[in-house]
């Protein structure tokens, strides 16, 4: 039987809500409507979804609280996207930071949020099935480092904690997710930058000189991240799992 994407649309607007879901269900999705993080839970407890449209303005737990918590357990590989009502970047760069896949702007249209939406499932769905993320880990170690995947921060053999940007979080997490496998430039753009990669064609390559420079990689004799000539990059060193998220 054919895969029908299944969509979480968490908002605490009834209509809009209602609106969202009905337009994806009359589009071939399915769709689930959920009024804040509460009920977003349940959901994601009682079915399996393939991405989360999530509304950053909400009463309680706002949407970047959401989106945090979601990468911060077992649900952290599932794409999100934020709806924000104002044209606000700093919303939208604390949103991508945290780990969501895009945004979209309120007031929207139902079409853009859907083209969104498929852009994203089909970004997560761009590696072939065994370089998917299949598991998550609290602590991923690595030579000298161990990455804490909670604090989303680097910690040396003696320590000494090293923190990460957003980007790089993500940048290292995709690569430590497929180890000894060559990543082209354009799969890491779409895993860690999403709508805005197609604008930053070499941007890659300035984030993989600074993920280098946090894990005192020589970029001449790297031992960490390796380049593939006109192939892209890979993560030579092997990687061990700890403390999986039950």
């Amino acid at each position: 039987m054919e895969h029908t994407d299944n969509i979480l649309v968490v908002d605490d607007d009834h209509g809009i809500r209602t609106g969202v879901v009905d337009y994806l269900r009359k589009n071939g999705l399915r769709a689930t409507g959920a009024g804040d993080g509460r009920e977003m839970m349940a959901a994601l407890e009682a079915s399996s979804f393939d991405l989360v449209v999530l509304d950053i303005m909400m009463p309680g737990d706002d949407g970047l609280v959401l989106c945090r918590n979601l990468r911060s357990g077992k649900h952290r590989a599932l794409p999100v996207l934020l709806l924000t009502a104002r044209d606000d970047e700093t919303d939208r760069i604390i949103g991508l930071e945290m780990g969501a896949d895009d945004y979209v702007v309120k007031p929207f249209s139902p079409r853009e949020l859907l083209a969104r939406i498929k852009a994203v499932i089909r970004r997560t769905r761009m590696l072939p099935p065994n370089l998917r993320i299949t598991e998550t880990s609290d602590i991923i170690s690595f030579g000298q480092w161990r990455l804490d995947t909670t604090a989303r921060h680097l910690l040396d053999d003696e320590g000494t904690v090293v923190s990460l940007s957003g980007a790089e979080f993500r940048l290292l997490r995709v690569l430590l997710d497929h180890p000894q496998r060559v990543l082209s430039r354009d799969q890491l753009l779409n895993l860690t930058q999403g709508r805005d990669a197609e604008l930053f064609d070499r941007s890659i390559d300035l984030m993989i000189s600074r993920l280098r420079q946090r894990l005192r990689d020589d970029a001449k004799e790297p031992a960490y991240i390796k380049t593939v000539r006109s192939e892209g990059y890979v993560f030579s060193m092997p990687v061990t799992l700890h403390g999986n998220v039950p």
